[in-house]
């Protein structure tokens, strides 16, 4: 890959990974109710699906699923239940006191890795990546070892600060409404985001 292609698809990450979707709304939840130190455990689940993503779609396994319109069908059915229960959860809970129990560090990591996975913004990016610039004449896994580790760095360093956010904000929402109220905002982000996947269409039909 040479530095001008390079260039361009770091920029490309940085818009991919810096828009705000469900990962970023995971982190900034984390960074509120959560020390920083384990909050960062849900920056690692997302990595850990970058990473898989990342070879699946060397492999071509995300091209697959995109091109399987009944697979995808039931795949983003499942993801938007599961977006929209977490968005109501939170919304019904918004108002009640953060438990002094913290959840379990296996609890947040594979939290975290539920929905990222499940995130067609995901399959959607990968597949774009991979696309548009991946050179055919060069072998794959070549190109792999710089497209992985500029990927997984500027997701690192996003949603690392999506969770610094958080912790900032979780600082001064010190009032009660204040706090319910964003807790609020962050279920109805869940909520949107559920819907929007639920009526998605598969990534290839989309381009």
């Amino acid at each position: 890959m040479s530095f001008e292609a390079w260039t361009i698809f770091a920029l490309f990450w940085v818009v991919f990974v810096t828009t705000p979707g469900p990962n970023a709304v995971n982190c900034i939840s984390n960074g509120m109710s959560l020390p920083f130190a384990k909050a960062l455990l849900g920056v690692l689940a997302i990595l850990t699906q970058a990473s898989a993503f990342l070879i699946l779609s060397a492999l071509g396994v995300t091209a697959l699923i995109a091109a399987s319109p009944t697979g995808f069908f039931a795949a983003k059915l499942i993801g938007a239940g599961f977006l929209i229960w977490l968005g109501v959860r939170g919304w019904m809970n918004a108002t009640k006191p953060v438990p002094a129990t913290e959840r379990p560090a296996r609890h947040i990591y594979l939290h975290a890795l539920a929905i990222a996975t499940i995130n067609p913004k995901s399959v959607a990016g990968y597949l774009a990546a991979f696309s548009q610039f991946v050179q055919p004449g060069v072998p794959i896994w070549q190109q792999m070892t710089v497209i992985m580790p500029t990927a997984l760095t500027i997701t690192a360093l996003s949603y690392t600060g999506f969770t610094l956010l958080g912790a900032l904000m979780g600082r001064a929402a010190m009032g009660a409404v204040f706090n319910a109220w964003v807790r609020r905002v962050m279920a109805t982000c869940f909520i949107i985001y559920g819907v929007l996947l639920g009526t998605s269409t598969t990534p290839a039909a989309r381009g």
